[in-house]
């Protein structure tokens, strides 16, 4: 299993970082719509639409982010859809959480299946915005959720349940995950973007990364975003994990041998991607 992790991982990076670091964003953007349509795919998989449905899933989502593309979308400012997205998540995540695994299901297919494909819509624009802006910034909004996630492992390896009397963050959800792991986590982000900040302003990186941009609002505002951003990466990993234990299932597909599925690597960001944009675009004017 380990040696098939690393080959996969290698072959993502091969593939990613030529498109990542390319003279332009357009390689990065259609990479990730390409990514974006299988994890539509899986989305609809998970919901019961098997198939062709799914099939269709993928290649209607990746035609309606090609139309935003091309419609222009991508270098548009819009404040009004990253606060609407923020609400969606904030109101609506929180409030599909407390419904549990047996909520899920009992959702309309039809609202399920729109709740993903829009998700996942307003996430790819929001990470073809933030590769537009530059690759010190996306680096940035990703380096966030993976920073958030190491370091949730690590703390809830360490000290899960020790400060909180055994109390788990959802145990019918994701019962390995501890509160204790969110703040090593929450922890994480604030020591790496005390990093970055230090980085961009010694080496002058060019493109101003989101803790330099939120840093420049002020530290107390920073702090509180960063903050905020690390929670709802964990909504949105908490999100896919209780639509994966609805349907009975571990990982969203094998498209990623060794990892599980598109889903399973971009969950956490569905709702980081947006949410980033939204706190720039409000703190300093459009993005």
């Amino acid at each position: 299993m380990l040696r098939q992790r690393v080959i996969t991982a290698l072959v993502l990076l091969a593939i990613l970082l030529p498109a990542l670091f390319a003279a332009t964003p357009t390689p990065f953007i259609a990479l990730s719509l390409v990514l974006i349509a299988a994890a539509a795919w899986e989305w609809a998989r998970l919901n019961g639409v098997q198939g062709a449905g799914a099939l269709a899933t993928g290649a209607l989502c990746a035609l309606l982010c090609a139309g935003l593309w091309w419609g222009g979308a991508v270098a548009r400012p819009l404040p009004l859809l990253w606060i609407g997205a923020a609400l969606a998540w904030v109101l609506g995540g929180g409030w599909l959480l407390s419904r549990g695994v047996a909520g899920w299901p009992r959702l309309p297919r039809a609202l399920r299946w729109t709740i993903g494909v829009l998700a996942l819509l307003v996430a790819w624009l929001a990470m073809a915005q933030a590769r537009r802006i530059g690759v010190n910034f996306l680096l940035s909004v990703l380096v966030l959720v993976w920073a958030a996630d190491i370091f949730a492992y690590f703390f809830g390896r360490a000290l899960g349940g020790k400060l909180t009397g055994g109390r788990k963050l959802a145990p019918g959800i994701s019962p390995g995950k501890s509160w204790e792991g969110v703040w090593g986590g929450m922890l994480g982000v604030l020591l790496v973007a005390a990093g970055w900040v230090w980085l961009d302003g010694t080496y002058a990186t060019g493109t101003a990364s989101l803790y330099t941009r939120l840093y420049q609002a002020g530290v107390p505002l920073m702090v509180l975003g960063l903050l905020f951003l690390a929670a709802m990466s964990v909504v949105g990993d908490l999100f896919e994990s209780l639509v994966k234990r609805s349907a009975g299932v571990k990982d969203s597909s094998r498209l990623l041998p060794g990892h599980g599925g598109v889903l399973d690597r971009i969950d956490a960001l569905l709702p980081t991607l947006p949410l980033a944009m939204m706190l720039v675009t409000l703190g300093q004017g459009s993005a």
